[in-house]
Parts: C-alpha cells; sequence; structure tokens
C-alpha cells in the first residue's frame, strides 16, 4: 500500500489518495472449506445403505472392487428395497434393468436380514441370476470385527 501526497501549485492544499485493495483474504473460505469436508467426511459413510438389517456373522473374506455396487436388502419382515427404495420381487428384475442398462457386469450386494427365512433371499437371488447377472454377493458381518468389539467392551 502507497500513500500519494499530490499538491496543488496554486491553493497550496494537499489530497491523499490511497489505492484501493485488491487483495482477497482467503482465511474465511478455507475455514468454511475445512468444515464442510470435515462434514462430508463423517455423513458419507452413513449415506450408503439406509435399509437396516441385521446381517449374519460370518468369517468369509473382505471382497474387493474399486466400482460401486448395488444393494439389495431384505428386512427382518421379508421386504425386498433396492438401495433405499422398496420394490416388490417381480419389479425387481425390471428395476434393476432400468438402472444399471442391461449391463451383467454390474456388482450386486444382497444384504438378508438374519432373521428371515433363507428361502426367501434364495428366491431373490434366483431371479437376479436369471436375469443375467453374475456378479451377486451375500453381504455379512465379519466375526473377527465383532469379536475385536466384544475384547473391547470387557
Amino acid at each position: 500500500m502507497g500513500v500519494y501526497l499530490n499538491q496543488r501549485r496554486g491553493g497550496g492544499s494537499t489530497r491523499r489518495h490511497t489505492s484501493p485493495m485488491s487483495e482477497i483474504n482467503v482465511t474465511p473460505f478455507v475455514d468454511v472449506m475445512l468444515v464442510l469436508l470435515v462434514i462430508f467426511m463423517v455423513t458419507a459413510p452413513l449415506l450408503t445403505v439406509g435399509v437396516k438389517v441385521d446381517l449374519p456373522k460370518t468369517k468369509a473374506s473382505v471382497i474387493e472392487g474399486g466400482d460401486e455396487p448395488l444393494a439389495i436388502s431384505i428386512d427382518a419382515g421379508g421386504n425386498i428395497f433396492l438401495q433405499e427404495t422398496p420394490v416388490d420381487l417381480d419389479a425387481l428384475v425390471p428395476r434393476l434393468e432400468a438402472i444399471t442398462g442391461n449391463n451383467p457386469e454390474v456388482r450386486i450386494f444382497v444384504r438378508g436380514d438374519q432373521a428371515i427365512n433363507y428361502g426367501r433371499v434364495m428366491n431373490v437371488m434366483g431371479r437376479i441370476n436369471a436375469a443375467g447377472y453374475k456378479r451377486v454377493a451375500l453381504v455379512t458381518k465379519r466375526l473377527d470385527d465383532i469379536q475385536t468389539k466384544l475384547k473391547g467392551t470387557r
């Protein structure tokens, strides 16, 4: 910043002119962006699948993959959900085809509540498989994770 003094020859009066400030203070912007980043990091894992299902426990290994799978959930009442949307068994395959664009390589995770009949889960998986989707997996809780949590609470 600079100060300029202009003097008039005749009158002897002085004027002060300051140049306008052209710098942007980015500190508040960075603060807001960091707060938003933290909020999104905390809430993103909670938005994956919203249907409450009590998954069975197993020692199976974790499935690796980079693409985001579709989740089909079956709650304790036997109701079927595609992601978080309730759907009838007869409408499941047409909805899957509409979402995936008839791509049989899409990964599909079936989440079945441990209280429901095994036949209901297999009926859903059979319909999905009959429609041509070959990458279908069952989702469970890892028994190792549950045992670790139990040891930490004792």
